[in-house]
């Protein structure tokens, strides 16, 4: 039977390899994808990812391909993110506390996120893409916290790629708010990459939802690296690869890629985990 895994994408700008590079391989390999983003507008690749003449600022290197700015491209101009899953649609917002009816509606929540848990029991892996526009629609997202959490309690494999990493660092459960990475080996975004200005988006959207006009915001909203280190704790481990072309860390059920370069690895270690047992790699 064919695996089946729940891709999320960012709708303000994801970067290109991160999605193609796990996606040809997964898909090869004869995998069922289905796309989903926060609202269910169709995402959007960022410019520099489908230019193979980009020169990242941090790195003072190419890092786009032409291979993938290629890939990129054809799927931007195909229909393959057209009609993405709404997560706004699928998973339940949690109630706010002072409201007047707060006991009831965190029923309500909690019996509504039960039954999208059981409607993640399809789904063998979740891969959460990155770029920049993860800091503004995922990573914060009590949905997308969910989705986390409903493959966490089914022991599933979980993915994050760059900027969506910090998705594991928030997603808590509400009541014991304690990092569900805490005591694990993570890779992420290393302070020494980051960028000091011209942190983009490739969409943006406004108070009611009506798309504005592309920005470069200056640096990065925060050092993921202080982030992820924090998360895991003193019994686990930030590693931020730097100087290495690949950083991809598998500690089971989590698996996490730094950068750009790392998509393929991340597709093919997919596979690894969910055909063959593989349950740590990287350290």
């Amino acid at each position: 039977m064919s695996k089946k895994v729940l891709v999320i994408l960012s709708e303000w700008g994801y970067w290109g390899e991160e999605l193609v590079g796990p996606y040809d391989v997964l898909n090869e390999a004869g995998y069922i994808i289905d796309f989903a983003t926060p609202k269910g507008r169709k995402p959007v690749a960022l410019p520099p990812s489908m230019d193979e003449t980009f020169i990242d600022p941090a790195l003072d290197k190419y890092v786009t391909s032409a291979h993938y700015a290629k890939r990129t491209r054809e799927i931007e101009q195909s229909d393959l993110l057209a009609k993405p899953i709404d997560l706004s649609g699928w998973f339940p917002a949690m109630p706010y506390f002072n409201s007047p009816n707060f006991g009831h509606e965190l029923e309500a929540y909690y019996n509504k996120r039960e039954q999208c848990w059981k409607e993640l029991e399809q789904y063998d892996a979740l891969l959460m893409v990155g770029g920049s526009g993860p800091m503004v629609d995922m990573n914060n997202n009590e949905r997308l916290h969910d989705v986390i959490l409903g493959f966490l309690s089914q022991g599933k494999l979980i993915t994050a790629e760059c900027y969506a990493v910090t998705c594991l660092a928030f997603a808590r459960d509400w009541t014991e708010r304690k990092s569900i990475i805490w005591g694990k080996h993570v890779t992420g975004h290393a302070r020494e990459y980051d960028y000091k200005d011209s942190t983009g988006f490739a969409q943006m959207y406004d108070f009611e939802g009506k798309p504005m006009p592309s920005a470069n915001v200056g640096p990065a909203f925060y050092p993921l690296e202080y982030i992820l280190r924090d998360a895991v704790g003193p019994e686990g481990q930030y590693h931020g690869g730097v100087g290495h072309t690949l950083s991809t860390i598998l500690d089971y059920p989590f698996l996490t890629g730094r950068s750009t370069q790392d998509g393929k690895l991340v597709g093919e270690l997919i596979i690894q985990v969910l055909e063959h047992g593989l349950r740590r790699y990287g350290w």
